[in-house]
């Protein structure tokens, strides 16, 4: 794994975990997919990785997969984990766990977001990221992740 993010509000305690989610960083030449939440989801346009929440008993990659199949219609062989981020928001933390998607079945169809699109890696700190995914899109622009 490569990065291992914790962060925290100044002069405040850890908080407590609220939900642990499975992300995918999916790739294809070269790109990678982003997506932007509606104006009625809590932090509204603000730009994401697709994924969702692991229910209790269900394995990360088992839950990225039915979250992939339910936002994007497709059916992702999930890779490698290439980061876990805990990230305080003021409601209390989530802790988010990256894996790389480059092979899927079925084309993209835009489910549930306002947006989705490829974007190139230089490209993507010019996106509004939620605050948790922004450590991990400077390393993805960079190119020190996938």
């Amino acid at each position: 794994m490569s990065l291992l993010v914790n962060k925290h509000e100044f002069g405040e305690h850890q908080r407590e975990l609220l939900c642990s989610g499975g992300v995918a960083v999916i790739v294809r030449d070269g790109n990678i997919l982003v997506c932007q939440r509606t104006r009625h989801q809590t932090m509204p346009l603000k730009w994401e990785f697709p994924g969702g929440k692991i229910e209790e008993g269900e394995q990360p990659r088992d839950a990225l997969r039915r979250e992939l199949e339910e936002e994007l219609g497709i059916q992702a062989s999930v890779g490698g984990e290439v980061a876990r981020i805990r990230h305080d928001y003021r409601g209390g933390a989530v802790e988010l766990r990256f894996f790389v998607v480059e092979d899927f079945l079925g084309e993209i169809e835009n489910r549930i977001f306002r947006d989705v699109r490829w974007a190139k890696r230089a490209d993507l700190p010019c996106y509004d990221f939620l605050d948790a995914d922004l450590e991990l899109v400077k390393d993805l622009a960079a190119g020190k992740i996938v």
